[in-house]
């Protein structure tokens, strides 16, 4: 009985920690500004519209071993995240 309550819980914290990490996502995409400029997908045309593009949170990918495993990508300003492990 004991096992199965864990088991439950920690499906639980893996759900909500899921619906987080989405929930995040959609937020920044829904601010990138390249999905408002009008040609998004060229290059930008002065350095200026570049700092405007790329003024969002850097991203951190994990190695490809940690990849492998189903470790997400993060924002370099998340928690731990310049913690490798």
């Amino acid at each position: 009985m004991w096992r199965a309550a864990c088991r439950a819980a920690r499906r639980l914290r893996d759900i909500v920690a899921e619906c987080n990490h989405a929930q995040r996502r959609l937020t920044q995409l829904r601010l990138d500004p390249d999905r408002y400029a009008l040609n998004g997908d060229t290059a930008p045309a002065s350095y200026g519209e570049f700092l405007f593009r790329s003024s969002g949170p850097a991203w951190r990918e994990p190695a490809a071993g940690q990849r492998a495993t189903g470790a997400q990508v993060r924002p370099v300003a998340s928690r731990g995240a310049s913690q490798r492990g």
